[in-house]
């Protein structure tokens, strides 16, 4: 399967027809070049900006520190707007407190066992930060540097080009990694993401977005009463540290299904030790449709009270679905709400988890003269 999950078509029409297959909401195009502002420093003086986009009716504030979605605003039924993802409003909280808010992840998103794997007969040691696992690329991973940002116009379209370069070695990873992740909202609003990536030296990729949604409004209390359909019939079980034990389990009869459209709260207290595990659900979903040419709806979440929609495809075979469990009241939103647990939800497209050590899942091996590719996007609708 290694060189299946290169054959991801990462074009703006392919993305487009995809966007438009999923019914998002068309709204008046046109939308203008972004806007860049200073949005803090680092304790070194390096200066982090903060970039507006507007296109479709949807508004969307990137960093460059960590590529992070500040803020991602779209409207009710009634054409009220609320930002619909936890974040900060400054970067010192980013820097010091954030649990990935907003953040582009990688070298490798979600958990490798004991951050150790081998390839080509050679092991490997990662930065551990997660027990005794490695997490989203170890202690700093792609969300913890500063990315180069372009903007760009692009017929209807409006986005940016972020890159980042990781050299050989960085967080225990072998090879020099050049990455290139394009975000763009489409005239429709959709927000789509082309993930881009090439090596010297064969390694391990996994790249996603970590975005904190809340359809509702950030702070505005639990994503409990929204609600969820996945389209997976499977997931993949995990131990106490949340690696997974390599079995594809069917989600039938367990919390774990949501091939029917059902509340979040729903199952998500029933005594059940994956649940327990997990202090409610952190887990990955082997999508129906597995690896895609072309982006493929996976995923609706609905809040009723505001009629907001999000419709996610993706090119990916999994979904890992996080219900905001570690969301301890310790932490402040620039709407000045404290989160708690299960105030938002993560919906990750990606490959799975700890698949360098799991055979049997499909393949995150890159190597010299491939191009990583995937694609995924998110359509809103009310």
């Amino acid at each position: 399967m290694e060189l299946n999950r290169r054959t991801v078509i990462a074009g703006a029409a392919a993305a487009g027809m995809a966007a438009t297959a999923l019914g998002g909401t068309a709204h008046a195009t046109g939308g203008k070049a972004p806007v860049k502002s200073l949005f803090g420093k680092l304790a070194d003086g390096t200066k982090i900006y903060s970039w507006s986009l507007a296109n479709g009716g949807t508004r969307l504030k990137v960093l460059s520190y960590g590529g992070i979605v500040q803020s991602l605003e779209i409207p009710d039924r009634h054409g009220k707007y609320k930002n619909v993802s936890l974040g900060f409003d400054n970067i010192e909280d980013y820097v010091a407190k954030t649990p990935y808010f907003g953040a582009l992840i990688g070298r490798y998103g979600n958990r490798i066992a004991k951050g150790q794997f081998s390839l080509d007969g050679k092991s490997y040691q990662l930065s551990v930060n997660d027990g005794a696992n490695s997490l989203h690329g170890g202690i700093k991973g792609f969300d913890k540097h500063v990315w180069d940002i372009e903007p760009f116009t692009k017929g209807s379209d409006v986005g940016l080009y972020l890159y980042y370069t990781s050299v050989d070695g960085e967080m225990g990873y072998p090879g020099t990694l050049k990455t290139k992740v394009t975000y763009t909202l489409t005239k429709h609003g959709d927000w789509r993401l082309d993930y881009e990536a090439t090596t010297d030296k064969a390694t391990v990729v996994n790249l996603t977005s970590h975005v904190y949604w809340n359809l509702a409004g950030e702070g505005s209390g639990s994503i409990y009463d929204h609600e969820l359909k996945i389209a997976a019939a499977r997931y993949t079980p995990v131990d106490s540290g949340l690696i997974p034990t390599g079995e594809l389990a069917k989600v039938a009869g367990t919390p774990f299904d949501f091939r029917r459209t059902k509340t979040v709260g729903e199952d998500i207290r029933v005594a059940n030790q994956q649940l327990l595990y997990g202090k409610g659900i952190d887990h990955n979903w082997a999508l129906d449709k597995g690896i895609t040419a072309k982006p493929e709806h996976v995923a609706t979440l609905r809040d009723p009270s505001s009629g907001r929609t999000l419709k996610i495809a993706t090119t990916e075979p999994g979904l890992q679905f996080y219900s905001g469990n570690f969301l301890d009241g310790t932490l402040v939103g620039p709407g000045g709400h404290i989160y708690r647990q299960g105030d938002a939800l993560c919906l990750e497209t990606q490959h799975f988890p700890d698949s360098p050590n799991q055979a049997s899942f499909p393949s995150t091996v890159l190597r010299p003269g491939q191009t990583y590719r995937t694609t995924t996007v998110h359509s809103f609708d009310n």
